[in-house]
């Protein structure tokens, strides 16, 4: 039952980050589509972290996702200190 949990999560929280990132572009009316694009990914990039966490707590699976996420950005940014730092705080506030 976890196992189905763990899934919403991931598909809530993803389609959550696509629709923010959606949104926030639509707000900066850029017209160059490639660039459009690449800024779409970036925010999607940025807001993933912070969408799972939130909808993490709604399921009931914080604990998990928390050390996921520190998992997965220990392997980002490795001893990137301060990225790793910005990173980390971001998906616990």
């Amino acid at each position: 039952m976890r196992l189905v949990f763990i899934l919403c999560t991931f598909a809530v929280g993803g389609s959550l980050s696509g629709y923010a990132g959606k949104w926030l572009l639509s707000l900066l009316a850029i017209s160059n589509k490639a660039l459009s694009v690449f800024v779409y990914f970036l925010l999607v990039t940025l807001i993933w972290p912070i969408a799972v966490i939130s909808v993490s707590l709604l399921f009931g699976q914080y604990p998990f996702f928390k050390k996921y996420l520190a998992k997965m950005g220990k392997r980002l940014f490795g001893t990137h200190k301060m990225l790793f730092i910005y990173f980390y705080l971001s998906i616990i506030s």
